[in-house]
């Protein structure tokens, strides 16, 4: 299994570069093509204004969406031109409320999101909202790119967060291609149940199953020392430096939709180093 299609989804120049110059570095090593959707947001909550009004003021928000759209995807292929890979830029618009639909729909054919950390304000809730759309609705796995440091080809030092969830296993899987390309990894267990299935050796079957697949695994159990698991996992990453950080994405249903729960909340917002998730 490899990355042979990596998508990205922005809404804000200001996470261009971060998030490109990583969505590039992976396809380039993993010679992939690289799909950028430049998404233009209409901010206009139609049910505020009267409906003599309502046309008009919906008409103008979509022309601006449109413009803002057009004007970060020239920033892209600007970005992209003349780069050693395979790829391309769309457009799209939507609604703040409703970006599940353009993000999802090209999230689902594609074997990894590169999406950017969210950093507060307005634009943050806009970024997990692409972030869910890709994780959730687009059942495909997510690398969220903090807002400082290089980009990641070829992790060496990779820490799991293990708690012998479904959705933990589901991320391992998807991210064992860098798992085997890096031949190592570190299993982290906060906590193990007392009489879960893996009580009397907590990580041994995961580290049973990279294994086989040439994977060194070193298993660290850890007390849970602080108020949020979150931060015990970020500690531990930031002690042994690691590149990268595997964990499930979980959440729960706000009406139909799914947003992520407080714990991976935590991770994808404060981590300093790479965040690679799946559901």
């Amino acid at each position: 299994m490899a990355y042979k299609t990596i998508f990205s989804a922005l809404a804000h120049e200001s996470a261009l570069e971060r998030t490109i110059a990583q969505a590039e570095a992976l396809a380039g090593q993993w010679d992939a093509h690289l799909e950028v959707l430049c998404i233009g947001l209409d901010r206009i909550q139609s049910g505020y204004y009267d409906v003599g009004a309502n046309a008009l003021i919906l008409q103008d928000a979509i022309k601006k969406a449109t413009e803002d759209a057009e004007a970060l995807s020239v920033k892209v292929d600007e970005r992209l031109r003349g780069a050693a890979l395979r790829w391309s830029s769309d457009t799209a618009v939507a609604n703040v409320s409703d970006m599940v639909r353009p993000v999802a729909g090209r999230a689902r054919f594609s074997d990894l999101a590169v999406m950017s950390q969210p950093q507060g304000g307005r634009a943050e809730g806009e970024a997990e909202a692409l972030i869910e759309s890709a994780l959730f609705q687009g059942q495909c796995p997510v690398m969220v790119v903090p807002e400082s440091g290089a980009p990641i080809v070829a992790p060496r030092r990779i820490l799991i967060g293990w708690d012998e969830s479904r959705e933990a296993l589901s991320a391992v899987r998807a991210a064992l291609p860098m798992l085997k390309s890096a031949g190592q990894a570190t299993i982290a267990v906060i906590d193990p149940p007392r009489h879960g299935p893996e009580r009397s050796d907590p990580g041994g079957l995961l580290s049973q199953f990279l294994a086989r697949h040439g994977i060194r695994c070193e298993i660290d159990v850890l007390a849970r020392t602080m108020p949020r698991i979150a931060d015990v996992l970020i500690q531990r990453a930031v002690d042994m430096d690691a590149e990268m950080v595997v964990i499930g994405a979980y959440g729960h249903s706000r009406f139909r939709e799914a947003i992520l729960g407080g714990a991976t909340r935590t991770m994808l917002e404060e981590a300093p180093m790479p965040v690679f998730m799946a559901h």
